[in-house]
């Protein structure tokens, strides 16, 4: 008979109620649209920031990539295939378990062939073509091999946004691409070719927030030989201030049309250190640039603050090392009440004081109670089995947090 009568109240509500509150069960009603006519928050920012998609379309500079032929790709993969099955070797070492890949190949074989497309991702996803060229992206055609030597024989590579200290960092790297390669074609060319090479930092600048430093600048590189090519900015180390978490190092790759003359970006050695000249825009020198290069290669990496860099800014760069730290502020207190509601009124006071006096009496408090030779008490084995009678509410709780080891007493163990 219940159910009889809500299902009846409900009926007559839903036919006569304002549509903005939907009933629900036992009285309660919900406020707005119902489920599936109300636009979720996403939706809703959406709406409200909309693009022009004309505006805001993505436009690829890079090189295109030509696909051979479905039947030439058929082909190729049943050569391979004829190729593995007739190695007998190749087989008995499969069968018996002893067949050793070697992971350099695998590495090789996958640059050259879905690493770029990956790496586009991975740069997408950390903002590396929106800081350097706005709506403009490429594809990476051709793989940088970037590594710094940490040691004697040892070195940490560049790849896919990993993380390398400065101190690791502090020389220049060692750079290798095949340079005679044709970005379009991926064929050898018989022609010379040349390419620039720039590292810039969108994240470091001190005073311009759109503006980069750029740490190296390489132009005319012939067939790939990076130390032939024409230095016009020397190279500096990732500086990243404590405090300011992570920061890109990136490195961009572009194929010239024909040997260029790029000496109005020079830099003299003696103004290397100078970091306002060493400020630098990719978008801009690409504008200027577009019709006679063209981005192909990528590479980035992340930098954080370490103990090198004290020396660094002091002797290197000549100034104050910055520190960044986080100003909190101070939490709002409101007026004070002659009698709050609902409010331990010890812990409420203590607001108001100062919190030296307030630990200074607390300190007080329990060195009254030790033994100048035994030390504090001892404490109960069983602190909740004693009961705490004949004392306020309020007492009753520091009593309880004293013996169980919560709250201010932490802070003097």
């Amino acid at each position: 008979m219940a159910n009889l009568l809500i299902k009846s109240n409900f009926t007559s509500v839903i036919r006569n109620s304002n549509p903005l509150l939907i009933p629900a069960r036992l009285g309660h009603t919900i406020r707005g649209k119902r489920p599936g006519v109300a636009k979720s928050l996403e939706q809703r920012l959406q709406e409200e920031n909309a693009k022009d998609p004309e505006l805001t379309a993505r436009v690829n500079i890079g090189f295109p990539h030509l696909k051979s032929s479905r039947s030439e790709q058929l082909k190729q993969r049943l050569t391979h295939l004829k190729a593995r099955r007739s190695n007998e070797e190749l087989e008995k070492l499969a069968r018996s378990n002893k067949l050793l890949i070697d992971l350099d190949e695998v590495q090789k074989e996958y640059r050259a062939t879905t690493g770029q497309f990956d790496l586009r991702v991975i740069a997408d996803h950390y903002g590396v073509f929106d800081d350097l060229f706005g709506l403009a992206y490429f594809v990476p055609r051709v793989a940088l091999n970037i590594q710094y030597e940490v040691e004697a024989g040892t070195f940490s590579p560049v790849y896919n946004g990993n993380v390398i200290k400065p101190a690791e960092a502090a020389n220049a790297p060692e750079v290798s691409f095949d340079g005679t390669i044709d970005p379009i074609t991926g064929k050898k060319t018989k022609e010379d070719c040349f390419w620039t090479l720039v590292a810039t930092n969108p994240d470091a600048h001190f005073t311009d927030s759109s503006s980069e430093y750029v740490h190296w600048f390489i132009s005319n590189i012939p067939n790939g030989d990076v130390k032939q090519g024409e230095v016009l900015v020397e190279y500096l180390q990732p500086f990243p201030p404590k405090g300011v978490g992570y920061q890109r190092m990136i490195f961009v790759l572009y194929k010239q049309n024909a040997k260029l003359d790029f000496s109005k970006y020079k830099l003299p050695k003696s103004e290397s250190n100078n970091l306002e000249k060493r400020t630098f825009r990719t978008l801009d020198f690409y504008r200027e640039q577009q019709e006679n290069i063209t981005p192909a290669g990528l590479a980035f990496f992340q930098s954080d603050w370490d103990t090198s860099l004290t020396k660094f800014y002091h002797n290197v760069l000549n100034i104050k090392e910055p520190i960044f730290e986080y100003d909190f502020p101070k939490p709002y207190l409101a007026d004070q009440k002659f009698f709050p509601l609902k409010q331990a009124f010890n812990l409420y006071l203590d607001r108001y004081r100062d919190p030296r006096d307030v630990n200074q009496e607390y300190l007080e408090r329990n060195l009254a109670k030790s033994h100048p030779f035994e030390g504090p008490e001892k404490p109960l084995q069983f602190p909740n089995a004693h009961p705490i009678r004949g004392v306020p509410s309020w007492l009753k709780t520091e009593i309880r947090k004293r013996r169980l080891g919560i709250g201010r007493i932490n802070d003097y163990k």
